[in-house]
This record gives structure tokens, sequence and C-alpha cells, in this order.
């Protein structure tokens, strides 16, 4: 997983309109989005167009949070965009660490997302750096928050 630091505006609403047009139904009933949706949003997908939302009841898979959708665009979308991880709050840091394990993947972060205590592999663009935990992460990433 490669992580990118930069001072440039972006748009996380973009990546959510991008998803609601971009996104194929058999994406959403992969097992891995199916752990995504659950542990996340606390949400059981019924179908490719059916989620069952403890708060909100039946919805659309349009209906899902944007840090859901951003997962999903990191897990399936093949079109090498680098997505907006500031979009996910720190509960989509392990699914985040995960996809990263099974593909190569590049985000943009815009503030010090908690990766949790188990040691990790990024590589920091900005610099180069490849950190293996927390402490490292923190220790580069503070310099460009």
């Amino acid at each position: 997983m490669s992580v990118l630091r930069e001072n440039f505006f972006t748009l996380a609403p973009c990546f959510i309109v991008y998803f609601d047009n971009r996104y194929e139904d058999e994406w959403i009933t992969e097992k891995l989005s199916v752990q995504m949706i659950k542990d996340v949003d606390k949400s059981v997908v019924i179908s490719s167009r059916l989620i069952d939302s403890p708060v909100l009841g039946p919805i659309s898979t349009r209906e899902l949070s944007g840090g859901v959708k951003t997962l999903i665009l990191m897990a399936f979308d093949d079109s090498g965009k680098i997505f907006n991880a500031s979009a996910c709050g720190d509960n989509c840091a392990k699914w985040i660490l995960k996809i990263g394990e099974s593909k190569d993947l590049t985000i943009n972060l815009r503030h010090i997302m908690n990766l949790g205590d188990e040691n990790f592999q990024a590589r920091i663009l900005n610099t180069g750096e490849i950190v293996h935990n927390m402490e490292e992460f923190v220790n580069i990433a503070g310099e460009y928050v």
C-alpha cells in the first residue's frame, strides 16, 4: 500500500458519485464487500441492490456510507485511480490494509488515520520511505497534515 500526502484540495463526494455510476452488482455480493458492509455500516447485504440497515431499514446500494463506497472502489475498481481515504473513518483502516495486502493500492490521506497496533507495510510517496507501524507512520505523516 502506498500513501500519498499532498497539499491539494480533493472532493470526497466526487468518489461517491463515481461509485454510484461505476460499481457493478457483483462487487456488492463479493465476500469482501459483504464483510466490509457488515463491519463498517453494521448492515446486511440481502442482494446486490438491497441492504438491510439497522438504522435506516431497507436501503439501496447507493445509500451505503461514503466510507464503504470508497472501500469497495479500492477493492474492485481497476481504473488505477487514487482514492481519497480521508472519506473513510478509522473503522475502515483495517480494510484498507487488507485490500493493500492483495493489490497495489495508492490512497490519498489528508489526516493521520489510526492504522491499528499490528505491523503493516506502507510506502509514503512524499518521501519514498516505507513504514511498518503507527509510530513510524505518525513520524512521517505528521509533517504533511
